[in-house]
């Protein structure tokens, strides 16, 4: 778990610095940096990582080349390789732009490889933080309502409590408002926060299954976004190849 959370804080420093390095596009640019021999470098760096994910999406999805790559490489390994140069190939790639966004295509390519990378995030870290601590919730939850359950009976077993058993907490926070404290006895006030504390923790339930759902979809749309964005990628090595044919002849 520790060395999860150390590899989330890492990611999370290079996602920041990549997308305020795209920010820098207000501050800086290079129109002549991306055609020139270091920004090649730099582009076909990039291009290389960012073909590397791909096989560990081939190990997982493709049930003829799983057992032959998985042979060779752990799954474990090819996602920290998915990971790192998923993240380090857009970084080089960026520095490749030179932040010259002067094509559509280019633009595009640029979006939809930042779009990749967040939703990337969101499926890795973010939906296993949020699956974690609905695990957390729903242990607090239980034991929670035991505890409800067992005052309550106490509370029932109070005849002298009988007329100060608790209201609902509207009406009890709004007379307490006033100074008017209608839940005088402990069993009462015992039972009235317990029913508070399950109330939070079932909204808290409710709002974690409902990021669940829709971090959830983002593994979907990761994978869509990197089907359009090795199209767009493919279409952009091919129209660097072909002016720096037409610049050679």
């Amino acid at each position: 778990m520790k060395d999860q959370q150390r590899e989330g804080l890492i990611v999370t420093g290079v996602i920041s610095i990549l997308l305020l390095s795209w920010l820098g596009f207000f501050l800086h640019r290079s129109p002549r940096f991306p055609g020139s021999g270091v920004g090649a470098i730099f582009g076909i760096a990039a291009a290389v990582l960012m073909l590397i994910p791909l096989a560990y999406s081939i190990a997982k999805r493709s049930s003829s080349l799983h057992a032959p790559i998985t042979s060779r490489v752990s799954m474990n390994t090819l996602l920290t390789l998915h990971i790192y140069t998923g993240l380090l190939g857009p970084l080089l790639a960026i520095i490749h732009t030179g932040h010259k966004f002067d094509s559509w295509l280019g633009i595009t390519l640029t979006a939809v490889m930042l779009l990749v990378v967040v939703s990337g995030f969101a499926v890795r870290y973010l939906l296993t933080f949020v699956v974690h601590e609905i695990k957390e919730k729903l242990a607090l939850l239980q034991t929670a309502r035991g505890d409800l359950d067992n005052s309550w009976g106490v509370l029932e077993n109070s005849p002298a409590d009988e007329e100060n058993r608790p209201q609902a907490s509207i009406l009890a926070a709004s007379l307490a408002s006033l100074g008017i404290d209608i839940q005088r006895s402990v069993p009462a006030r015992q039972v009235t926060r317990i029913a508070e504390s399950v109330a939070d923790l079932e909204y808290s339930v409710r709002m974690h299954e409902f990021f669940k759902l829709w971090f959830g979809r983002s593994l979907k749309l990761h994978i869509i976004l990197s089907a359009v964005f090795y199209f767009l990628l493919a279409l952009h090595i091919v129209a660097g190849v072909q002016y720096g044919l037409r610049w050679l002849s």
